[in-house]
């Protein structure tokens, strides 16, 4: 199994990026899956989480309203539309599956927001 995040960038507070997570080795109705970060200096936490049917499971109340988890199963991607982004939304985004598996986690793909 491998997710492979990709997307990242530098952006000025208030634009948009659109993360993107291949996943390959697994069925798309295997898993859920879903998007974490990471900031500097604190732990991981989840941003939002899509199903194998993609119904959404779970968002973040930080980024209720400006971030969208969708999913492509015939393509093998998870996807994060982020708009209206923060500064305090630089971090290092991770897709996973959900359960999560410690050896699922990729390189990530860095967001920075510049104020």
């Amino acid at each position: 199994v491998q997710l492979v995040e990709s997307g990242g960038g530098l952006v000025q507070a208030g634009g948009s990026l659109r993360l993107s997570c291949a996943f390959s080795g697994f069925t798309h109705d295997d898993y859920s899956v879903g998007w974490f970060r990471q900031a500097p200096g604190k732990e991981r936490e989840g941003v939002s989480c899509i199903s194998s049917t993609s119904g959404i499971t779970y968002i973040a109340d930080s980024v209720k309203g400006r971030f969208t988890i969708s999913r492509d199963n015939n393509k093998n991607m998870v996807y994060l539309q982020m708009n209206k982004l923060k500064p305090e939304d630089t971090a290092d985004y991770y897709c996973n599956t959900v359960p999560l598996r410690d050896d699922y986690w990729g390189q990530g793909t860095r967001v920075t927001v510049s104020s």
